[in-house]
């Protein structure tokens, strides 16, 4: 448990946070939302935007989804510096929208559960201690291309989904996942290089 507790407690961080702001006034709740004509006078959206849902499927989607990637971390163990990788990720991701005119605005947690899929799965992938692992990381890199190259949100940032009755900014999926990728990647290169270093003292 101790390896993984950063990672755990970003995921209760989310968890509890998005349950809580269900529950709270809409006009509270709006002044949370990122926007990217304003986000400059609001900068805290770049963090809070990712708790606020806009319907019960949104938010259930996204919490069992949340499960699993603290299910993950509770059996895979990540590092603190996975949880490092993890939360720099948040707001860049937040930011990274902006190369998209198309988005006028996001919310909810999927961009950021895809930056944290993304960093679990190279933390395995490069970490030496975690060489038994590298199929499960692998497999979890394998899965989140296909999705990503599935939904193409380079070219389709914006989607409506009947299903959830919303629209669904794809873009923070791929800006999430990049983000995580590239944090997760330095991170575990960071570990490997470290640990060669006190090998060779």
């Amino acid at each position: 448990m101790k390896s993984a507790r950063a990672w755990l407690l970003l995921c209760a961080l989310h968890g509890v946070a998005s349950m809580l702001l269900w529950w709270a006034r809409d006009p509270a709740v709006q002044a949370l939302v990122w926007r990217a004509d304003r986000w400059t006078g609001e900068p805290w959206t770049l963090w809070t935007s990712a708790w606020v849902h806009l319907n019960t499927p949104h938010l259930i989607g996204n919490q069992l989804a949340l499960g699993a990637l603290a299910a993950a971390g509770w059996l895979l163990r990540p590092p603190r510096a996975a949880a490092l990788a993890w939360l720099l990720s948040w707001p860049l991701l937040q930011l990274s929208l902006l190369l998209w005119p198309q988005v006028g605005y996001a919310v909810g947690l999927s961009g950021l559960l895809h930056a944290g899929v993304a960093v679990l799965g190279l933390q395995l992938l490069l970490l030496p201690a975690q060489r038994a692992l590298r199929p499960w990381g692998a497999l979890l890199v394998a899965g989140l291309c296909v999705k990503l190259l599935f939904e193409q949100g380079w070219a389709n940032p914006v989607v409506w989904d009947p299903g959830s009755r919303m629209s669904v900014v794809q873009a923070a999926h791929l800006a999430g996942a990049l983000w995580g990728a590239l944090l997760g990647a330095a991170s575990g290169f960071h570990a490997r290089r470290a640990a060669a270093a006190r090998g060779r003292g």
